[in-house]
């Protein structure tokens, strides 16, 4: 059985808060609105950025809008990562978790709603850009908690849902994750709390990096005594 540890970005791999509520700020000051709360734009954080936009703006039903301040932010984005005002640093202990399950076999992708040029850029900036096999983002298929991303991953890495399992941070990782009937691993240190993981139905509650592996383990082997 082919193993794969699909893990989000935004929150479980790299801590881009800080880069995310600057770019959505000038997104709304662009289309001269007040900005949404720093809470609040992380309460969003993994979801597709145009419905991101439309939860920050629910006064508003037009989509126009919505794309505007979508297309502002990325735009601010990318300027704020060539300036290097808002770097993404890699959680703790990510690096060594990661060649852990390398070593117990596991294939390794990514699901996020970051688009490919802000994932391939974050993965170049850090030297991950051969660590993963698969790289699923919003704008290529439908984002979360729709299991799309999932399935595309299954189907590119030849990998089944029995042996799949999602690390996030947040509900719409373990949602997509049952969405697609494959389990789920919640992290401490993203942008939900994990009483809300937990709530949403994932299968383990981490507190850092040191405990993934163990927790994939045990899923797996779980599952083999069913």
């Amino acid at each position: 059985m082919l193993k794969l540890a699909l893990f989000d970005c935004d929150g479980t791999l790299v801590d881009s808060q800080h880069a995310i509520v600057a770019a959505m700020v000038a997104g709304f000051d662009a289309m001269r609105l007040p900005p949404p709360p720093a809470a609040a734009v992380r309460r969003v954080v993994g979801l597709p950025l145009v419905e991101a936009v439309a939860r920050l703006a629910p006064d508003s039903g037009d989509n126009a809008l919505h794309e505007a301040i979508a297309e502002a932010y990325k735009q601010a984005f990318y300027r704020n990562r060539l300036a290097g005002t808002h770097p993404e640093p890699l959680f703790d202990g990510l690096l060594a978790a990661l060649d852990r399950l390398e070593q117990e076999g596991f294939l390794l992708g990514i699901a996020t709603g970051k688009s490919r040029r802000g994932l391939d850029a974050t993965l170049k900036h850090h030297g991950l850009a051969d660590r993963f096999v698969t790289l699923q983002t919003s704008d290529r298929v439908a984002g979360k908690p729709n299991p799309d991303m999932v399935l595309h991953a299954l189907a590119e890495t030849g990998a089944d849902a029995e042996g799949t399992i999602v690390i996030g941070d947040t509900t719409f990782d373990i949602w997509m994750a049952r969405n697609a009937k494959v389990a789920s691993v919640g992290v401490s240190w993203g942008y939900h709390e994990l009483s809300e993981l937990q709530a949403a139905g994932a299968d383990r509650l981490v507190e850092n990096y040191a405990q993934v592996p163990g927790a994939l383990m045990d899923i797996l082997a779980e599952r083999k005594t069913r």
